[in-house]
């Protein structure tokens, strides 16, 4: 598990694409300490498994092909940076919100808008995700968890804001109109979401809001 608290931009000095898996190697120099084999990281907010270490505070982890569908992964390069967390300890500060690591799909950057101090990033959201982005909502970006500025249902878009703490330590100071960025959704906000769906649509509910179609609004 993960707070979205993104410790470091770790740059990529490996690529190997193997047979239905692609292999990378990061150098997380002191981040690297005590992670044996086995171990869960966070490379660009996608829980990923260590399978091996090397001198300078390379990690090495095996990405399969699912993995790559649904992230960013599979677009890295030797020398791109990636945000890194490791998975937090019982007793650790969650500075963020409880991330699973588990990446539901990609969003794409439309429109940057940069300011002193401040930079905004508009994103196309695929619609079925939508229902779980609101206003003053928990999303996490590459990773790094964030507050959900704006919300455009009709254009299916979100907007989220920056601080220069953010844009500092974070891939998302440096993305670019184009660029696509891995997306978790709150799980607390899914699960709701779901819940009510599901109730909504057994037959006793459905009987109910046939007799009494108010009840709709």
């Amino acid at each position: 598990m993960f707070t979205g608290i993104v410790q470091a931009l770790c740059p990529v000095v490996r690529v190997e694409d193997r047979t239905n898996l692609r292999r990378l190697a990061v150098r997380l120099e002191a981040l690297a300490a005590n992670a044996e084999e086995g171990a869960s990281v966070a490379i660009n907010g996608t829980c990923l498994t260590v399978t091996g270490e090397e001198d300078g505070g390379v990690l090495t982890f095996d990405v399969i092909s699912e993995t790559l569908r649904l992230t960013n992964l599979g677009t890295l390069e030797p020398g791109d940076l990636v945000n890194v967390e490791r998975s937090f300890r019982v007793g650790d500060e969650v500075g963020g919100h409880i991330l699973s690591g588990h990446v539901a799909d990609t969003v794409q950057v439309v429109h940057v808008d940069q300011a002193d101090n401040l930079r905004e990033i508009h994103f196309q959201v695929d619609p079925g995700w939508m229902k779980y982005l609101h206003h003053k909502g928990f999303v996490a970006l590459d990773g790094a968890s964030l507050t959900i500025a704006r919300v455009d249902q009709q254009q299916n878009r979100i907007v989220v804001s920056l601080i220069p703490e953010t844009i500092e330590r974070t891939t998302l100071g440096r993305v670019e109109e184009g660029a696509r960025v891995n997306l978790e959704v709150d799980a607390q906000t899914q699960a709701v979401v779901n819940t009510v769906e599901r109730m909504l649509d057994t037959p006793e509910v459905r009987a109910r809001l046939a007799i009494h179609p108010g009840m709709r609004d």
